[in-house]
């Protein structure tokens, strides 16, 4: 009877799945963005569309269960990059003790959490797309390639979601002493620094 081998050219790993590919825009900016925030399963209907509005991350945080809008809250620090569970992490300005200034800096940056080759933008980046919007506030803002929402933030004591539909907060990567910057869209759009334990949405753009 003929015998069969099984040598090492059989031990492979089995093929796994390509990654989506991931969906993008070119902003009035001129650059190439995702076209939708991370977290959300579609692209904004309107300014107001809360499928489009996604998750709520703590500034420098990879994705690791904290961004969901459902996370449990705790007061306590991480003493590292990566907190030990899932928690969104309340009472400080910081998530981090001490804090660590190089996070999300770059495409190769700490838990950058954005697609491979996508990263957070700076707050210039932030600023050039305000200013090629036909109004600076959320009406422009959705008007604009970008297609941006209003997901509303998750606020940094108590934890509590809230103003979904009225207000639009993006983080940037760009640091302000022990803050970071966020984009803002409401009645006008800009840029100011908020603590670092605030959740935002996060919109990502390509290196």
């Amino acid at each position: 009877a003929q015998r069969t081998m099984f040598g090492s050219q059989n031990n492979y790993d089995a093929p796994t799945a390509p990654a989506a590919p991931v969906q993008t825009v070119i902003s009035g900016g001129g650059r190439i963005w995702m076209d939708r925030n991370l977290g959300a399963s579609q692209v904004a209907t309107g300014v107001t569309d809360v499928i489009s509005y996604g998750d709520l991350y703590e500034w420098g945080r990879a994705t690791d269960g904290h961004q969901l809008r459902t996370a449990s809250i705790t007061t306590t620090q991480s003493t590292t990059d990566s907190p030990v569970n899932s928690l969104f992490i309340v009472g400080a300005g910081d998530w981090r003790n001490p804090s660590n200034n190089n996070l999300w800096q770059g495409v190769n940056g700490i838990n950058n959490p954005c697609p491979s080759g996508f990263r957070i933008p700076t707050k210039a980046e932030w600023e050039i797309e305000i200013a090629s919007w036909n109004t600076q506030n959320k009406e422009g803002a959705f008007a604009s390639p970008l297609k941006l929402p209003t997901p509303g933030f998750r606020d940094n004591n108590g934890g509590g979601v809230m103003n979904g539909g009225i207000n639009g907060d993006y983080w940037a990567s760009t640091i302000d002493g022990t803050n970071s910057f966020i984009m803002y869209i409401h009645v006008g759009a800009g840029t100011v620094s908020f603590p670092r334990t605030y959740g935002f949405a996060c919109r990502c753009i390509k290196e």
